[in-house]
C-alpha cells in the first residue's frame, strides 16, 4: 500500500461512520485532496468503510504529480488550499485532457466558487459541513457518472471503427439506410438495381455486426 491510499481499518483522524454497506460498491478510485490532514483521513476512513478505493493528496500539485493514474475516477477536492487551489486544480485536469469527475468542497463563504466551478464542468459541490449521507451519495453518483462516460466513449470508437471498415459505395447505402429509404428508393438513388442495394445492405450489417435496422441506427448514432 503506498504513502498516500488508506484502509478502512487505519486511522480516520476521530471520524465515526455508523452505516453499513448496504450498497454494491462501484468501481474506480476517489482522490480526496485536501490540506487538512484530520479532514483528509476522516474522509478517507468514511469512504473506504462504505467501499470506495481512496487515496489522499495533500494538496492539488500533489495530485497532479499523480495525474496520470486518475481515470477511471472522482476528485473530491476543497475550494480553499494554500497553492493551487480547488478551481486552479479543476482548470489544470481539463488543460490536461483528464476526463475526471470533480466534486468541489466549500465552506459558506466560498459558495460562489462552487458555482463557478460547476459552471467549469465539476459535477457537483458539498457546502460544509455536509452529512455523511450526502457525501456517499454525491461521490457514488459522481463515479457512475464517471464510468457511463467512458463505456460511452469506448462504445463510440468501437463503433467508429467499425463504420471505417466500410467501402465508399457500402457508406452510401448505410447512409441510404440511416434515412429510413427502402431498398428500391435506394437503388433509384445511386443507380443500382435493387438486387445490388440487397447485396450491399447484407454486406454493411455483416460488417458492422448488426442484425436489424434498429440495431444499425443505434450504431451510427454511438460513433457519433
Amino acid at each position: 500500500m503506498s504513502d498516500n491510499e488508506l484502509s478502512s481499518t487505519g486511522a480516520a483522524g476521530g471520524a465515526k461512520f455508523a452505516g453499513t454497506r448496504t450498497e454494491k460498491p462501484v468501481s474506480g478510485t476517489v482522490h480526496v485532496v485536501d490540506d487538512d490532514a484530520a479532514v483528509r483521513d476522516s474522509l478517507a476512513f468514511l469512504l473506504t468503510a462504505a467501499g470506495f478505493s481512496v487515496r489522499v493528496h495533500d494538496s492539488a500539485e500533489a495530485l497532479l504529480d499523480a495525474a496520470p493514474d486518475l481515470a477511471p475516477g472522482c476528485v473530491l477536492t476543497d475550494i480553499r488550499m494554500p497553492g493551487l487551489d480547488g478551481l486552479g486544480l479543476q482548470r489544470r485536469l481539463a488543460e490536461l485532457g483528464l476526463d475526471v469527475a470533480v466534486v468541489v468542497m466549500s465552506g459558506h463563504a466560498d459558495v460562489s466558487s462552487a458555482v463557478a466551478a460547476m459552471k467549469a464542468g465539476a459535477v457537483d459541490f458539498l457546502q460544509k459541513p455536509f452529512a455523511e449521507t450526502t457525501l456517499l451519495a454525491v461521490v457514488r453518483q459522481a463515479l457512475e457518472r464517471q464510468i457511463a462516460a467512458a463505456a460511452e466513449v469506448e462504445a463510440a470508437g468501437a463503433a467508429a471503427a467499425r463504420l471505417a471498415s466500410l467501402t465508399p459505395r457500402e457508406r452510401e447505402v448505410l447512409a441510404q439506410l440511416v434515412a429510413g429509404h427502402a431498398n428500391k428508393v435506394i437503388a433509384q438513388a445511386l443507380g443500382a438495381s435493387p438486387r445490388t442495394i440487397e447485396v450491399h445492405r447484407a454486406r454493411v450489417m455483416e460488417k458492422l455486426g448488426v442484425r436489424s435496422l434498429p440495431d444499425l441506427v443505434r450504431l451510427v448514432l454511438a460513433a457519433g
